[in-house]
C-alpha cells in the first residue's frame, strides 16, 4: 500500500513541473549531441520501451538516446564510452539512493569522461539527477555540486516511474510529446477509478478481463505468458511488461514466467515449438490496428521469387495476414490460448 501513488499520480503532478520537464529537454536537446540515461530497472525500461515504440529503432530524430548504467558487462559500457569519446553528451543519472552498483559505476566513469573531455566546470551543466527528494548520495551529490534535479516519488515503486519524471523526462528529450502522454494517463488515471465499478460488466472491463483471463490459464496449469507483438520496435515494451509481472507476482513459489517473443521473426525460430511443443505457455499479443509506416510491394518483371501475387500490396496488409494465420494456427492446430490487446496506433 506504500507503493500504490501511480494510480493517480498524474492529477497530482503541477502543470509547472512539466514546463520545467519540457524546458530542460529543450535545453539539453539545443545544446548536447544526445543524452545518457543512467538507470536500471525501472529507471529505464519504461522510458526506452515507449521511446522506441513510438519514434521506432532508426528514428528520423538525430538527437539520440543512449542507455547505460543497466548492466556490468565490460564490453558493453567501453564500447559505449568509445561511442562518446568525440560526442558532447548530457547525463540523466537515475536512482533513489545513488548508490546501486550499475548506475553508480556507470555514473562515475562517465563524469571521469566529461571531465576528461571538457574540464570539470562542464559536469553541472551535463548532469541532471532523478533521485529521492531528501535523502541518499545522489541526492547529496546534487544537492553539493548544483545539479538540475528532478524527484523519484516516495509512493511510487521503479516498476511504475514511467509515468514519473523518471520517464518523462527521457522521453521529452527524445522529442516525443509529453503534454499528450500525460493527458491520456490523466485520463487513465480517472478511468481506473471507474474500472473498479465495473467488475459486475466485467466484458466492459479489459483490464479485468485480461486479469481474469491470466487467473484462469494459470489455474488451469499453464506456466508462463509470451509477449507477443509484431512490430520490433515494441520489443521493449515485452521486456518492461516482463519486469512488471515478473517483479510483482513472481513471490512465495508462484506466478507465471513472462517470456517474450517478436513475430514474425521468431516464428522461424521459435514457431515450430510454439505451435506443436509442451503445452506451457499462453500468447498475449499487442496488436495496433493501424501501422506507423508502410511500404507497398512492387512488381518485378522476372518474377524469379514467385512474389508477384503481392505486387501492390502493403506490407502491414502482409503482416496482419502472417498474425491472422498465426493465430489460427496457434489456436486451431497447436491447442495453445491466445489474447489479443488491441489499440488504434502507437503514439503518445
Amino acid at each position: 500500500n506504500d507503493f500504490l501513488g501511480w494510480t493517480n499520480y498524474t492529477s497530482k503532478l503541477p502543470e509547472s513541473e512539466v514546463k520545467r520537464i519540457i524546458a530542460t529537454a529543450q535545453r539539453i536537446r539545443e545544446n548536447y549531441d544526445c543524452l545518457v540515461v543512467v538507470g536500471i530497472g525501472g529507471s529505464y525500461l519504461g522510458a526506452r520501451a515507449a521511446i522506441e515504440a513510438i519514434n521506432g529503432l532508426y528514428s528520423k530524430d538525430n538527437f539520440e538516446i543512449i542507455f547505460l548504467g543497466n548492466t556490468l558487462s565490460s564490453t558493453y559500457t567501453k564500447q559505449v564510452l568509445d561511442y562518446l569519446e568525440n560526442k558532447k553528451f548530457a547525463v540523466n543519472v537515475i536512482s533513489k539512493s545513488g548508490t546501486t552498483t550499475e548506475p553508480a559505476v556507470a555514473f562515475r566513469l562517465l563524469k571521469n569522461l566529461i571531465i576528461r573531455k571538457r574540464g570539470f566546470a562542464a559536469v553541472k551543466d551535463a548532469v541532471i539527477a532523478t533521485t529521492d527528494a531528501h535523502k541518499g548520495a545522489l541526492k547529496t551529490e546534487a544537492d553539493a555540486e548544483g545539479y538540475d534535479t528532478f524527484v523519484i516519488p516516495d509512493d511510487v515503486g521503479g516498476r511504475y516511474s514511467v509515468i514519473t519524471p523518471v520517464g518523462l523526462l527521457p522521453i521529452a528529450c527524445a522529442g516525443i510529446d509529453i503534454v499528450a502522454y500525460q493527458i491520456h494517463l490523466h485520463m487513465d488515471s480517472a478511468f481506473r477509478v471507474r474500472d473498479l465499478q465495473l467488475t459486475k460488466n466485467y466484458k466492459d472491463n479489459p483490464a479485468y478481463m485480461y486479469g481474469a483471463t491470466r487467473y484462469l490459464l494459470y489455474k488451469k496449469g499453464i506456466p508462463s505468458e509470451m509477449y507477443v507483438s509484431y512490430e520490433p520496435q515494441f520489443a521493449m515494451i515485452a521486456e518492461w511488461l516482463k519486469q512488471l509481472f515478473g517483479e510483482s507476482e513472481g513471490k512465495e513459489g508462484v506466478a507465471l514466467l513472462p517470456t517474450s517473443a517478436t513475430f514474425t521473426t521468431d516464428l522461424h525460430s521459435m514457431g515450430q515449438f510454439i505451435q506443436e511443443g509442451s503445452n506451457v505457455l499462453f500468447e498475449t499479443i499487442l496488436k495496433p490496428e493501424h501501422a506507423q509506416e508502410d511500404v507497398e510491394v512492387e512488381s518485378d518483371s522476372e518474377d524469379l521469387d514467385g512474389l508477384n501475387y503481392l505486387a501492390g500490396k502493403k506490407l502491414s496488409y502482409i503482416n496482419d495476414k502472417a498474425f491472422e494465420g498465426t493465430k489460427e494456427a496457434h489456436e486451431k492446430t497447436g491447442g495453445k490460448s491466445v489474447n489479443i490487446i488491441s489499440f488504434d496506433k502507437m503514439d503518445e
